[in-house]
């Protein structure tokens, strides 16, 4: 066979074309499926921790069990998946991410250098945020229900072991508790900054 022909002979030419497409396209489809599976986790978490939520705001809540049902429901989806829960209470929805009132002298945006301080939740110090932290709340509360979800991802994408490790999806809802109830007021206390 002379070159020339060599040169014309197209047989074999498919593997070659075959061997450079298949690998391109395999880590597309790849990729395509993490990310769906990344975003139909974030939907199922989502609402399963609306729900939870609701559940929670009602007189006979049970904080553990609304907790379990949010793991039942995203775990089919992001399987190996841990949770890890945290509820804020706030007297009203004015309260969320408010800090505790203080007489700011100096004005550093700080509680320091021996300035006075109102503290609305009663845990004997100057707080950013004047909601209880870990705590379901009473009758009329606002609570602020948050959930981390931690997980392997299903799908790795070849030739990028960076997009391997642990991932992590967040879903948070707010709700005000049913009105099964008197309303706490926990009554505010005065204090000094250090």
């Amino acid at each position: 066979m002379s070159g020339a022909c060599l040169f014309r002979d197209k047989s074999g030419s498919t593997i070659v074309e075959f061997a450079i497409v298949v690998p391109l396209f395999l880590v597309l489809l790849i990729g395509i499926m993490d990310v769906g599976q990344m975003v139909y986790g974030k939907a199922v978490l989502t609402g399963a921790v609306h729900r939870a939520a609701r559940d929670s705001s009602l007189e006979t809540r049970n904080t553990s069990e609304a907790d379990a049902t949010v793991l039942e429901a995203i775990r089919p989806v992001l399987p190996g998946v841990k949770i890890t829960t945290s509820r804020t209470s706030y007297y009203d929805f004015a309260d969320v991410g408010r800090a505790e009132k203080w007489n700011d002298k100096n004005a550093n945006a700080l509680c320091d250098a021996g300035e006075t301080y109102t503290d609305e939740n009663r845990n004997g110090q100057w707080d950013e945020d004047v909601g209880q932290k870990g705590s379901s709340g009473s009758a009329n509360d606002v609570v602020v229900y948050q959930v981390t979800a931690k997980f392997k991802p299903v799908f790795q994408v070849p030739f990028l072991p960076r997009l391997w490790a642990e991932r992590s999806l967040q879903a948070t809802a707010v709700t005000k508790n049913q009105p099964f109830g008197n309303q706490t007021s926990y009554g505010a206390t005065a204090g000094s900054c250090p």
